[in-house]
């Protein structure tokens, strides 16, 4: 039995009719991609809704974790020193570590020639019980500041 073909039928010769053939083709692949991508934008969709109702920050939570990093002591600020005029290379440090309120510590270290002693100071509200010396009180103001002092 002979192949069907559109040539008799719409007067087209064989390569006229692959040429009709090849944009049919096209379309259909486009289709059928088309169908893929819906389908993966659909599951997108859904895992993105899903993420939603487990998210972890709203309001509250939100407030909760700008109150935690409040108190984190993460402004720190160091300035090195010689504590005696008969010593060089800066190796005394008073180095003051506090939270957004300015309670935190002030430790110092003071470099001598047969010795080296080291202090802690608690700050509370930007100030201490016991009295901070010039350099403790420099660290104190660039850590809160977030500016080093000359």
């Amino acid at each position: 039995m002979p192949t069907p073909s559109l040539s008799p039928v719409f007067g087209l010769t064989p390569n006229e009719t692959t040429l009709l053939a090849v944009p049919l083709l096209l379309a259909a692949v486009v289709v059928g991609v088309l169908a893929v991508l819906l389908r993966r934008t659909s599951d997108v969709r859904r895992r993105l809704s899903t993420l939603e109702q487990h998210r972890p920050a709203g309001d509250a939570d939100l407030a909760a974790l700008r109150a935690d990093l409040a108190q984190a002591l993460r402004h720190v600020a160091v300035v090195r020193y010689d504590a005696f005029g008969d010593m060089r290379g800066r190796l005394s440090f008073s180095a003051a570590v506090v939270d957004d309120r300015g309670d935190g510590l002030v430790l110092s270290s003071i470099h001598a020639r047969g010795e080296s002693r080291t202090y802690a100071k608690g700050v509370v509200g930007g100030t201490s019980d016991a009295t901070l010396s010039p350099e403790e009180q420099q660290a104190l103001a660039a850590a809160r500041t977030g500016k080093e002092s000359p």
